[in-house]
C-alpha cells in the first residue's frame, strides 16, 4: 500500500525576496535633486520673512550689527502696534478686503454663469470688454477716481475701497468663472431639472458645488489684491483712522529717520491674516488653477 506524505507548509511558504525588512530604498538621484531644489526655492521666497520677522524682535541698538540673531529678543515693537492705534487699520483692511471680496462675488458669479451657459448676440464682444477693462490699472487712473469719489461724497470713507478694489478685481473673476463653468457639463443640470429643480436650484445645488475650486480661486485672489492696494488707498483715505494697514505703515517712514523695528513688525502682522486664509484654502486654489488640465 503506497503511502502519501502531507507536503510540508514550508513548501507552501513564498520564497521571500528583495531587501530586509528593516532596510529602505535609496532614493534616486533624479528626486533627491529635485527636492532638493524646492527646499531651495522655498527658502528663497521665505528668507525675506525670516529677516522681517528678526528685525522686528531686534531691540533698536542692535539694528546695526552683522549678527543674525538678536542678543536680547524685544518684542516691543509687536505690542507697540496695538497700542499705537493700527490695530483700527488692520481692521480698516479687513474691511476693504472681505467687502471688496463680497462684492465680487454677488457680481462675477451670476455674470459668468449667464455667459457660460448662454450663447446670446455680442458675448465675445462682452468677454472680451470684460478683459480689457483688466488692463486699466488704477494708478493710471488715480486722479478721475479721486473726482469722482469727491463728487458723491465718498472720499475717506472705507466703502470707496470697497468700490474700486472689488471693480478692478471683477474681470478677473469673470473670466475664470466663466472658464469653470463652461468645463462643467451641461446635462448635470439637466439632469436636476428632471428632478424638479429649477435654474437657481440647478445651480446652488448642482454647478456651484462643483465650481468651488475656482470660486475659491477668485476669491483669494481678489482679497490679496484689495489686502495690498496702496496707491487707491492712500488717495481715497485721508484720515489716519480711516487708512487701510499698507498706508498707515507708511507712517513709519518719516523724511530723515525711518522705524524699522516698528515697520517690520507691522509688516508680520500685516502678512498674518493672508498666511492663514491661503493655508485654510489652499488646496481648492490649487485644484482651481489646475481644472481643466486633464480630461
Amino acid at each position: 500500500m503506497a503511502t502519501t506524505t502531507a507536503p510540508s507548509r514550508a513548501a507552501h511558504r513564498p520564497a521571500q525576496h528583495g531587501r530586509p525588512r528593516g532596510a529602505r530604498r535609496m532614493p534616486k538621484l533624479k528626486t533627491t535633486l529635485i527636492a532638493a531644489l524646492a527646499y531651495l526655492i522655498g527658502f528663497v521666497f521665505l528668507f525675506p520673512y525670516l529677516v522681517m520677522v528678526l528685525i522686528a524682535l531686534r531691540p533698536q541698538k542692535e539694528l546695526r550689527t552683522a549678527q543674525w540673531f538678536p542678543d536680547t529678543w524685544d518684542f516691543s515693537a509687536i505690542a507697540g502696534f496695538w497700542s499705537g492705534g493700527l490695530a483700527d487699520n488692520l481692521l480698516v483692511s479687513l474691511q476693504v478686503a472681505v467687502g471688496s471680496t463680497l462684492l465680487v462675488l454677488v457680481v462675477a458669479l451670476p455674470a459668468a454663469y449667464y455667459t457660460a451657459r448662454h450663447d446670446f448676440k455680442g458675448r465675445s464682444l462682452f468677454l472680451v470688454l470684460v478683459l480689457i477693462t483688466q488692463m486699466f490699472q488704477p494708478t493710471a487712473m488715480v486722479v478721475g477716481i479721486y473726482r469722482e469719489f469727491f463728487q458723491f461724497g465718498l472720499v475717506d470713507s472705507v466703502w470707496s475701497l470697497i468700490l474700486v478694489n472689488g471693480g478692478f478685481n471683477l474681470a478677473f473673476a469673470v473670466w475664470i468663472l466663466n472658464a469653470y463653468f463652461s468645463s462643467i457639463p451641461r446635462e448635470l443640470e439637466e439632469a436636476a431639472f428632471i428632478d424638479g429643480n429649477g435654474r437657481f436650484g440647478a445651480l446652488f445645488r448642482i454647478t456651484l458645488p462643483l465650481a468651488m475650486p475656482g470660486v475659491i480661486t477668485a476669491l483669494i485672489f481678489t482679497f490679496i489684491s484689495a489686502w495690498n492696494e496702496f496707491v487707491v488707498a492712500l488717495t481715497l483715505s485721508t484720515s489716519p483712522e480711516n487708512q487701510p494697514l499698507p498706508v498707515a505703515l507708511h507712517s513709519y517712514m518719516g523724511q530723515y529717520s525711518v522705524d524699522w523695528q516698528g515697520l517690520f513688525a507691522g509688516s508680520v502682522i500685516a502678512t498674518i491674516p493672508v498666511i492663514i486664509l491661503f493655508a485654510l484654502i489652499e488646496r481648492k486654489v490649487v485644484g482651481g488653477l489646475t481644472a481643466g488640465s486633464i480630461k
